[in-house]
Formats: C-alpha cells, sequence, structure tokens
C-alpha cells in the first residue's frame, strides 16, 4: 500500500497501486482513500489530473509555469455528496488498513489520453524531466475550482503510471517490398522484408528476414539497419524522430541473390546520452526501458501528449559511377509494435 500525508498531518492519501493498466477500450479505475480527521471544517477536494510538462523545474521563473494540463477532474470526497458507487475491492481493504474517517473515491481515466512517458534529459540537465504524468492531490478547499481562493498549501498527493502491455492476441508480421530500376540499367534490385510476428518484445532480438535478388551489375555495399520514429504531438503536428539503432550487415555482389534473417534489439542501455528520446515513465528515478508503441486505433488527431511509434528501415546501400561511391537508393520500411508483455 503506497501512502503520503501532508505536512501538517491533517490529510493522508491511499493508493493500492500506483500503476494503472490502458486496455485501448477502457482504464482500470483509479480507486484510493483518503483519511480526513473531522476537526477540519469547509470541503474536502481530490483531483486527479494529466499534465504535459514541456519545461524543467528550474526553468520556471517570473510565474510562468511549463506545465499543461491536458485532463483533470475533481470530485468532493468531504462531506460526502451522497452519490456512491459499489466499493472495489482494493477499496475494502484500504478502508480497512485507513480506519476512521477515510472515505473512498474513484476515477475513470477516458482512454484518448496519453500513457506516462519520459523524454530523456541530457547529460547536463538537472530537475524533473519533460514528459506525460499523472498525479493524485488531496488538498482542502471551500470550492472545486476557484482561482481566487486561497488554497490550504498542506496537500498529499502521489504520482500514478497510465501504462499498456501487449494485447494476447496478435495478428501476422508486417511486410514490404520493393524494386529499384537505376540509370542507364534495364535491371532491377528486388528487396523483400517480412517479420514473424506483429508485436515484439522490449530486449528480445527482432528476427527480421530480408531477400535481395541483385539483378544488376552494381555491388551492394552495405545493408542498414536502423529503428524508432518517436511522434511526440505536442502542439498541433509538432514532431520530431530519434533514431535508437542502426546496424549495418554485409554485401551482396552484383548478379547475385541474398537470404538471411537478420537480429536486432533497441535497447536504451545503446542510447543513454540521447536527450529527448521517449521512455516509458519514471515514478522516481529507477530504471525504465525505451517507451512502448502507443496502442490508440483511431485516436482524435487533437488530443495531445506524446505518441510513440516505431518503424524499421530496411536500406541497401549500392554502389554506383566510376569511383563506386555509396548512395541509400534502396530503402523498404516495416512498422514495428514494442511493448511488455502482458503479467500472467
Amino acid at each position: 500500500v503506497y501512502k503520503k500525508t501532508s505536512g501538517n498531518g491533517s490529510l493522508s492519501l491511499y493508493l493500492g497501486r500506483r500503476d494503472f493498466v490502458d486496455h485501448v477500450t477502457s482504464v482500470d479505475p483509479v480507486g484510493v482513500v483518503k483519511v480526513d480527521p473531522t476537526d477540519l471544517g469547509d470541503r474536502k477536494w481530490v483531483h486527479l489530473v494529466c499534465a504535459f510538462r514541456y519545461g524543467r523545474d528550474d526553468l520556471d521563473v517570473i510565474g510562468l509555469s511549463y506545465r499543461k494540463d491536458i485532463w483533470i477532474e475533481q470530485q468532493q470526497i468531504y462531506p460526502p455528496t451522497g452519490s456512491k458507487t459499489p466499493n472495489t475491492p482494493m477499496q475494502d481493504i484500504l478502508l480497512k488498513k485507513a480506519g476512521d474517517q477515510s472515505y473512498p473515491f474513484i476515477f475513470n481515466m477516458p482512454t484518448n489520453l496519453p500513457c506516462s512517458v519520459t523524454l530523456q534529459p541530457g547529460p547536463d540537465d538537472k530537475g524533473k524531466p519533460c514528459g506525460i504524468d499523472f498525479e493524485v492531490k488531496t488538498y482542502i478547499a471551500k470550492e472545486a475550482d476557484n482561482p481566487d481562493e486561497q488554497v490550504d498549501k498542506d496537500t498529499a498527493r502521489l504520482l500514478i503510471r497510465k501504462i499498456q502491455f501487449a494485447p494476447n492476441k496478435t495478428g501476422a508480421g508486417p511486410k514490404a517490398s520493393l524494386s529499384k530500376q537505376f540509370m542507364l540499367s534495364d535491371k532491377l534490385v528486388h528487396v523483400d522484408a517480412y517479420m514473424e510476428k506483429e508485436i515484439c518484445y522490449h530486449g528480445e532480438p527482432i528476427p527480421i528476414r530480408i531477400k535481395i535478388n541483385n539483378e544488376t551489375n552494381k555491388v551492394v555495399k552495405k545493408i542498414k539497419v536502423t529503428d524508432q520514429t518517436t511522434d511526440v504531438v505536442l502542439f498541433s503536428a509538432d514532431k520530431y524522430t530519434k533514431n535508437v539503432l542502426n546496424e549495418e550487415f554485409e554485401m551482396v555482389e552484383a548478379s547475385s541473390t541474398y537470404d538471411k534473417t537478420l537480429n536486432i534489439t533497441p535497447m536504451l542501455a545503446h542510447n543513454k546520452e540521447k536527450r529527448g528520446l521517449a521512455l516509458d515513465g519514471k515514478l522516481k528515478e529507477e530504471d525504465t526501458n525505451l517507451a512502448s508503441t502507443t496502442l490508440r486505433p483511431g485516436m482524435e488527431k487533437e488530443v495531445l501528449g506524446i505518441l510513440v511509434f516505431y518503424k524499421i528501415k530496411i536500406v541497401l546501400m549500392v554502389s554506383r559511377g566510376i569511383l563506386g561511391d555509396l548512395v541509400a537508393d534502396v530503402a523498404v520500411e516495416l512498422p514495428l509494435v514494442l511493448m511488455h508483455p502482458k503479467p500472467a
């Protein structure tokens, strides 16, 4: 059980867990309990907020906050409003642990919110990094959202994570094909790329089968495999790409064929210095991994946040000209879904 008490001891917040799973069609309810001593008057509120932080704490100057609240919901906890929903089993356990003067409440997050993501800070960056975070906060106020009201600074708050796991049912792996003809040549280079499964797991080798039929008199000097594009949807269509893997493989001679399965493993351990790389959300300073693919079929385009997508790009570096200089002339792309398996 996670517990956080306010500075003056008047409020305590209990959570049975801090990771809440987004099942695409629904999200686990955030069921928590706030303990509220009877000697406090007025009304007591609690809220859950999804915020996008686009600056560090030490950059907050002249009253400007480098945060944007994407979604917020507030509830009155005390005195009870009378509307009562059945307690979850976890709430019943927390109520027994919290004792008298404890009040259950529950949040149901909408499905179109982004998952918890942290953007990797640079080696010299300090303070809380950019990213998407969710926070449950209890506080004392007379009104739910009155900017002129002096809200008691003694609060109890806990960060939580909204996460996704790979679905149990997966389809066939993606495939891509391309044929390329070069100038002054009637011959072609044919490339076919396949993946065995639709979803791959963090830390496991990803097998990619590549078939090449080089009918030309040119030599494929290198086969490059690059991986990861992260779309950070900040305001409107702001996006950028971070490459997390770049591997090279052997050449393919002129008028020959190639048929091999290449294994790649994109990992955070090889990308520790890349500022802005999308990682799965952190609660403290614990280790994490590359951000998981965002599963959000038909998500509304106006939703802000950080949506993570991956693709694998197979590039053939083909020699041309008298000096045989290299040029990336043939490239195919495969979508990659990179996630954690659902726990048993």
